[in-house]
């Protein structure tokens, strides 16, 4: 028997090749058609990737540092995400429904399924990129806390899925190089998460460019504190705390874990990094995209 209002831990189901969340894929029929607005921002990532610190980054730099203004609402209403769904929570989709443009919308979903309207509107994109040892790390300790997703397994289990695309929005590799080689056709910023770790000002003065906004030293400087992460872990409204234990139980692993980079090391045996080494190998050599797993 399951606890009350226990999630249960559903399989994956493929939505055009790409496993996804079972609820995720239950609202597809709305997700797929949604239309935005010229000017909406859309912010991605592959999961586990520094979306919530890009969001936080965003909302501060929007709304030009102020700090009651960034925390009258958790993130996750801030900063709708497109095609979630889950039992008891609003959806992405009635969030962006009750909310007016210009918009902060973030998405999971490789380049194949984003909805047409993005790349038709000429919206503004911001993509954060994680190196994929931290990732599957990460990922691995999110499973076990993210009820909506399957039983992870073993971590040796888990790391076999990640590398084989059988998690939830599928392959790294296809994620970050898809959205990589659209870069040049968009309005869009790539960023890399190891980036932001090594100049968090340098990162942050990069977005209010790309967003047009004035390069103030004095508010780069706020939203660099703020937005750090031992302050985003002790922030109720950026550490995710607000949503139903049944759907993410921190006593498992905590939603905001190290956000650190090089924490593969801790996890990975030898054997398992020379196996991954070599796969990587593989599905990388034909991108100039490139990666740090150290700083």
């Amino acid at each position: 028997m399951k606890p009350e209002g226990e999630v249960e831990r559903p399989p994956l189901v493929p939505i055009k090749g790409v496993p996804m969340i079972k609820y995720f894929a239950e609202v597809w029929s709305e997700v797929e058609p949604f239309e935005p607005h010229p000017d909406d921002l859309l912010i991605s990532t592959y999961p586990k990737s520094g979306t919530t610190w890009i969001s936080e980054v965003i909302d501060m730099i929007l709304k030009e540092g102020d700090m009651e203004k960034c925390r009258q609402n958790p993130i996750y209403a801030r900063v709708p995400f497109l095609e979630f769904s889950a039992p008891g929570v609003p959806s992405g989709i009635e969030l962006l429904k009750k909310s007016s443009p210009p918009r902060m919308i973030k998405t999971h979903l490789p380049v194949q399924l984003l909805p047409e309207g993005f790349w038709n509107k000429d919206c503004k994109m911001i993509y954060v990129a994680r190196n994929a040892k931290d990732v599957a790390v990460s990922y691995y300790y999110f499973y076990q806390m993210a009820k909506v997703h399957p039983d992870p397994g073993t971590w040796n289990e888990f790391l076999q899925s990640f590398m084989a695309g059988d998690v939830s929005f599928g392959s790294w590799y296809d994620h970050v190089k898809g959205w990589w080689d659209k870069r040049k056709e968009q309005r869009m910023l790539y960023l890399f998460y190891e980036d932001m770790k090594e100049d968090p000002q340098r990162e942050i003065r990069k977005v209010m460019e790309f967003l047009e906004r004035p390069l103030d030293p004095q508010l780069v400087e706020k939203i660099a504190h703020h937005t750090s992460f031992k302050e985003m872990k002790q922030n109720e409204m950026a550490n995710y705390k607000t949503i139903p234990t049944a759907i993410m139980d921190h006593s498992i692993s905590p939603f905001m874990r190290k956000g650190i980079t090089g924490d593969w090391k801790n996890l990975f045996t030898v054997a398992q990094n020379e196996i991954f080494d070599e796969h990587y190998k593989k599905q990388m050599e034909r991108t100039t995209l490139h990666f740090r797993t150290e700083i």
